[in-house]
This record gives structure tokens, C-alpha cells and sequence, in this order.
């Protein structure tokens, strides 16, 4: 699991509790379930009216992707290309048919399928080339959803507080309540903003990120699998690959990479 996404909004709510408290304020006055309830609901409204049923349902899962593990290490791949190439370099694409199977990622055991049963290069590039176009459109769906949630949320605070305001308004007979009745009425404000500055649009950020890792990781593998096809070099294919990592991770080339 990705902690960075739930330890973010509690280490920020912490610092606003604690400034609070170090003000003698009581953070627990700045709870209200109504005020909540107004936001949040008008926001998801107001999404789901921006994007159809079928893709608004998606939202849970868009979300689950922000507290998912990060992605495997490159060095991972680059260690397997490696060692794809030594075993072509003995029996040819047929002898890489095991290991194809054993591989979990999707996208790479595909690709690498269809070089076993011998797809010409230009058509597993144009293959890999829709995958990574049609994933890339999933991921901005959630992306988009999500920043839509996040300049949502501040106006439907601000629509809470007017609502309150007209409230506090229309019990001017009670000076003693309109303290209360205003200060009440500009939660919804405040719980606009941090909905949208810690969590809508962090976790609309924290989606393309990992859209970007994931585009990373597999335009390696690309240049991997059309490596392993031409049957060239374990030494080349590492060289190769290593050049997409920053020089301080690149590893040495070993005598091992052509055992």
C-alpha cells in the first residue's frame, strides 16, 4: 500500500489541530456532520452530472489507485530482458515460451507472446503503442474526475455558508445565536477547501504520477521486448535499458550477463 496518500491529509489535519490547540482553540468546533455532508454530497452530485453513470461508478476504483503498491523497480525488468536475451542467444524465441507464461504483468506477457509465436516487430511495437494509448486515456478519466471534485468542492462550501448566513439572517430576534449560526456557516467553506487542497487534487496529482511511472516502466519494456526480438547482446540489452534509469542507479555489467 502507498501510505504517502493516507499519511499526507492526517499529518496536514494534525498541524491544523495542533495550531488550534496551541492558539487555546478546541479543534472538536470545527466538526459538523450537516456542513460535511453538504459538501461532500454536493460535489459527487455535481461530478457525477459531469460525467456519465458508467464512468462516474468508476470513482471507487479510481481512488483505490491512489493507495495502491508503487510499481516493480526497473532494475527488475532490466534483470529479466537480461536474461531473456541469454536464453534466446542458446535456443531461439521458442526456448522463451516458459517464461513468458510465468510472467504476472499483462501488458509484458502479451507482448512477449506475440514474439514467441513470431509477430514481426513493427506490428508488436504498433500493438504495444495502443496499449499504452488506451491505458494512458483510462488513467486521465480518473485524473479528470477527480480535478473536476477538486474545483467543485471550494464553491459548494461557499454555497453551504451562504445558505447558513441566510439562516443566521433570519434569526436576528437571537443576538446571542448569531455567533454561533455565522461561525457554523463558514464550515462548509472550510471544508471546501481542505477537501479539495488535501484530498481531491493531491490524489488527482498522486494519478499522474503513477500514469507517468507506468508510461516509464513499460516504454522500457518496449525497448526491452524489441531487444529480446532481435536476439542481441544480454550485454547491449542491459546498456540499452540502463540508460532510462538516472546514472547513480545504473549497475555494473558483469561477465554474468553473458553466462
Amino acid at each position: 500500500m502507498d501510505f504517502a496518500t493516507l499519511l499526507g491529509p492526517i499529518v496536514a489535519l494534525c498541524a491544523i489541530a495542533v495550531a488550534l490547540l496551541l492558539d487555546q482553540s478546541n479543534p472538536f468546533a470545527l466538526l459538523n456532520g450537516p456542513s460535511l455532508i453538504l459538501v461532500l454530497g454536493g460535489t459527487l452530485g455535481a461530478t457525477m452530472m459531469a460525467y456519465p453513470l458508467k464512468s462516474f461508478l468508476l470513482l471507487p476504483r479510481f481512488v483505490w489507485q491512489c493507495f495502491k503498491f508503487e510499481l516493480p523497480d526497473p532494475r527488475d525488468h532490466i534483470d529479466f530482458f537480461v536474461k531473456l536475451a541469454n536464453i534466446t542467444r542458446r535456443g531461439g524465441l521458442l526456448a522463451l515460451e516458459n517464461d513468458v507464461s510465468a510472467v504476472e504483468d499483462v501488458f509484458l506477457r502479451n507482448a512477449l507472446t506475440l514474439v514467441v509465436d513470431g509477430v514481426n516487430p513493427e506490428q508488436v511495437l504498433r500493438v504495444m503503442e495502443i496499449d499504452n494509448e488506451m491505458t494512458t486515456q483510462r488513467h486521465y478519466l480518473g485524473i479528470s474526475m477527480l480535478s473536476t471534485m477538486a474545483g467543485v468542492a471550494p464553491p459548494m462550501g461557499l454555497i453551504g455558508t451562504v445558505v447558513g448566513l441566510i439562516d443566521a439572517m433570519g434569526n436576528l430576534s437571537d443576538p446571542a445565536g448569531l455567533g454561533p449560526s455565522i461561525a457554523l456557516a463558514f464550515l462548509t467553506t472550510l471544508y471546501g477547501t481542505l477537501l479539495s487542497n488535501l484530498i481531491f487534487s493531491p490524489m488527482a496529482n498522486k494519478l499522474k504520477q503513477k500514469n507517468k511511472e507506468e508510461m516509464f516502466l513499460r516504454e522500457l519494456c518496449m525497448e526491452g521486448v524489441l531487444a529480446v526480438q532481435e536476439c542481441e547482446n544480454p550485454r547491449i540489452v542491459r546498456q540499452k535499458l540502463e540508460s532510462f534509469l538516472r546514472p547513480k542507479s545504473r549497475g555494473m555489467m558483469f561477465d554474468a550477463d553473458l553466462s
